[in-house]
């Protein structure tokens, strides 16, 4: 499912649903309270958000995994695993696994660098500090108190913010500003600001502007595009090709994370051979596709730039100051 408009606003809705999230609230605190909290004994750096929906996480922890390798460490993620089959732990191998099994971010995850998913984070942590990591990185988990970090970082999309401000389900966040900014050291913003979110943040929280930039972009210059995409805000990857000047002559939106079948494929290669145009998805669409449906289907790859590369790069070493 896609993030509800009325999310974005105060209205009526909003404000008859926020009872309901009195109890959510009510359930994560009783939930921190009484979950064993453990550490693996290597460095563990969180990337979350305080919003449902992507926001941007998945870029901004392979990005951190560049810094990392950069400087000499041997990080490996840990996720949960979102929409796989396999509870873990489990490292992910790229020649034998599916988004059916693992989920689709641990896939794309595990082209970076060594991936774990594990239901039980504790027990992911445990497994991959055997492995020989010396450090962590959490792709989402800021709100599981089984795993204690060494620095967490917000990552927040500059377009959407925190939406109304409210706790699910009368809102979009997972939990109160106020309660999420008390756990993090640093924030990234992700493209324009337009909420004005900066000028919220505490002054504890470091904060970095980055952007997500597309790595092939000469492919989609002046070509007819038909664009579809399960993710939280499909708009945003259409954004994207426009800002590449392809010209897209129909779009196809899925629930996040969805499972695509062969028919939905062949009825997408049907409505782009009707157009004269490409298939065009995400990469983190593309791993959910049937393999065999795979190559004829083109995705715009994309990273995460930081417009301060070494005041992160700075930020990410005091972690390690103290030793491991």
């Amino acid at each position: 499912m896609h993030a509800p408009d009325f999310w974005q606003n105060n209205g009526f809705l909003a404000r008859a649903l926020t009872p309901l999230s009195w109890l959510w609230r009510a359930g994560a605190a009783w939930k921190a309270a009484t979950t064993p909290a453990f550490h693996p004994g290597c460095k563990v750096i969180c990337l979350g958000n305080f919003t449902v929906g992507g926001a941007g996480k998945t870029p901004s922890a392979q990005a951190i995994q560049a810094i990392l390798r950069d400087l000499g460490h041997t990080p490996h993620f840990l996720s949960r695993g979102y929409g796989g089959t396999i509870s873990g732990p489990h490292r992910v191998d790229l020649t034998t696994d599916t988004a059916i099994q693992v989920g689709d971010e641990p896939l794309l995850l595990a082209r970076c660098g060594p991936a774990w998913i594990s239901r039980d984070r504790a027990c992911g942590a445990r497994a991959i500090k055997s492995a020989g990591a010396d450090v962590i990185i959490m792709d989402d988990g800021l709100q599981n108190p089984s795993v204690i970090k060494d620095f967490a970082i917000v990552v927040i999309d500059g377009a959407t913010g925190f939406g109304n401000g409210r706790v699910m389900p009368a809102g979009p966040l997972r939990e109160t500003t106020q309660s999420g900014f008390s756990k993090v050291a640093a924030a990234i913003i992700i493209g324009p600001d337009q909420t004005s979110i900066g000028q919220r943040i505490p002054a504890h929280v470091a904060v970095f502007s980055a952007q997500i930039c597309a790595q092939n972009p000469d492919e989609f210059t002046g070509q007819n595009v038909v664009a579809f995409a399960g993710i939280g805000r499909p708009e945003k990857f259409y954004q994207s090709l426009r800002d590449c000047n392809a010209n897209i002559v129909a779009t196809r939106d899925f629930a996040d994370h969805h499972m695509y079948k062969p028919g939905e494929i062949q009825d997408l290669q049907g409505l782009a051979q009707q157009h004269g145009a490409h298939l065009v998805t995400t990469e983190k669409d593309l791993v959910r596709l049937p393999l065999a449906l795979q190559h004829d289907i083109k995705t715009l790859r994309i990273a995460l730039e930081f417009d301060d590369l070494h005041g992160i790069k700075e930020i990410i070493k005091t972690v390690f100051a103290n030793g491991a």
